[in-house]
């Protein structure tokens, strides 16, 4: 069977599955009570300029997704750790790249614009805004444990829960230099998140490992390892460190000889607006792509490694 094929069968599972268990009458797990449990599905929109998801989650037992808010940190991880290995719960979602597709559609479209906008070889504007994200759209399949961190009387909002467990997901195509290329990919990870909103900020923060594989033969396959962490508090003073800051590094290596493919690093520093309940956030850093992450006509032999610089303005809700 070759990758092509499997990748198709994994869709083909995914969707089978999702019809099973999002028809309550028919699930594998479904409660054979008169009135089944509607907390075992729910629906969730994100917002984001960067990144903008829909996703349905499903409980695979006849519990719904639990409410952890009492717990701390450590023992809400040390609780999905122990069972994450058994997924309990299962999530389709639907994301895409606002800003990076917008940037293609530039460069596409306003030529000249975009080729005027640069300072430098590594220094685009456009570029720079909309750099760091490698495709336009995703869907994934997530298998692991949920938890909602919600105390008792606290209402829903977006966000707001934490994962542990296995993800795969797909796309068609992949951006290079703010263009799209053809390319079937898979990437299968085990990761670690959690999105925590309170009156009072909010925190962010994931861990991930996993490969990602390519049916573009001019593209390395990579594994790769990421670590994730942005908080955002309204008391504390715009100064803090801890408190109004980030950080997202990711490192990707060959998947044949482990050597570097490529660093992503940025660094977020926040504004708090108390009354708003809102933050101005800037995150600058850069993007290194190795000579070698692209083969045949993808590969610029003539420039060598790439390296890009990053700048994102956002506002956070």
């Amino acid at each position: 069977m070759s990758f092509e094929t499997r990748g198709r069968l994994f869709i083909l599972i995914g969707t089978v599955l999702a019809v099973i268990f999002l028809t309550p009458a028919s699930g594998l797990f479904a409660s054979h009570e008169k009135e089944p449990d509607k907390k075992r599905v729910e629906y969730e929109l994100e917002l984001d300029p960067y990144y903008t998801s829909f996703g349905v989650y499903v409980s695979l037992t006849n519990a719904p997704i639990p409410d952890v808010g009492e717990k701390n940190e450590l023992e809400i991880y040390k609780d999905l750790l122990f069972s994450s290995y058994l997924p309990r719960y299962f999530v389709v979602e639907a994301s895409v790249n606002p800003l990076p597709n917008l940037g293609v559609i530039i460069k596409r479209s306003y030529r000249d614009f975009y080729e005027r906008s640069e300072v430098s070889g590594s220094f685009n504007p456009i570029q720079a805004v909309t750099a760091g994200f490698e495709e336009p759209y995703a869907f994934s399949l997530f298998f692991g444990s949920v938890v909602n961190y919600r105390k008792a009387g606290e209402g829903r909002k977006a966000g707001n829960k934490g994962y542990m467990g296995y993800l795969i997901s797909t796309g068609n195509y992949h951006i290079k230099n703010n263009e799209t290329i053809r390319d079937d990919w898979y990437e299968f990870e085990w990761k670690v998140k959690g999105d925590r909103v309170l009156p009072a900020g909010s925190m962010r923060w994931s861990f991930r490992v996993g490969a990602k594989v390519h049916e573009n033969p001019e593209i390395s396959d990579v594994l790769y390892v990421s670590l994730r962490r942005s908080r955002v508090d309204y008391q504390a003073s715009a100064y803090s460190i801890m408190k109004n800051s980030g950080f997202e590094y990711t490192y990707d290596m060959d998947s044949g000889d482990f050597g570097a493919v490529r660093h992503l690093f940025l660094v977020d520093k926040k504004w708090p607006l108390k009354r708003l309940k809102t933050a101005f956030s800037v995150v600058v850093g850069f993007v290194w792509d190795a000579d070698r992450k692209y083969k045949g006509s993808l590969n610029e032999k003539d420039r060598g490694d790439n390296f890009q610089v990053i700048v994102r303005p956002n506002i956070e809700f």
